[in-house]
């Protein structure tokens, strides 16, 4: 049997670096596994200051979906901060995922929607 692709996105503050016992477990079990860094994290080297939106930071996520095979489906496995990358991705490429986890991840909602957690954190500034 063809183990399943997962898609570990980290959470703020890290880097792909975090999943490595992960990643090795998933492995070892015959899986195929994807750690990507957001930008300006790890070793992706996008500057800080590049940073502005969550398009931003989730553009090496939503660059690697979109090179996906036509039909390659992946697990989305999203910590913490992940969480709002899971939910983008699950948003623009519904077609490419069969499954999402949200490992104690935030996780927006119909109620809960990037402009409302936007406006959020500039009004708490």
């Amino acid at each position: 049997k063809r183990g399943e692709h997962f898609v570990l996105v980290h959470g703020s503050l890290h880097g792909a670096w975090c999943w490595y016992k992960v990643a090795t477990r998933l492995r070892s079990e015959g899986h195929r596994v994807t750690a990507l860094d957001s930008a300006a994290c790890g070793i992706n080297p996008k500057q800080v200051q590049e940073v502005q939106s969550y398009t931003d930071y989730y553009e090496p996520l939503m660059e690697f979906l979109a090179t996906l095979a036509p039909d390659e489906k992946v697990i989305l496995v999203g910590h913490s901060y992940g969480g709002y990358g899971v939910s983008i991705a699950m948003e623009a490429y519904p077609e490419k995922i069969v499954l999402a986890v949200f490992v104690a991840a935030n996780m927006p909602g119909p109620d809960l929607t990037y402009p409302a957690i936007s406006q959020e954190v500039i009004t708490s500034l």
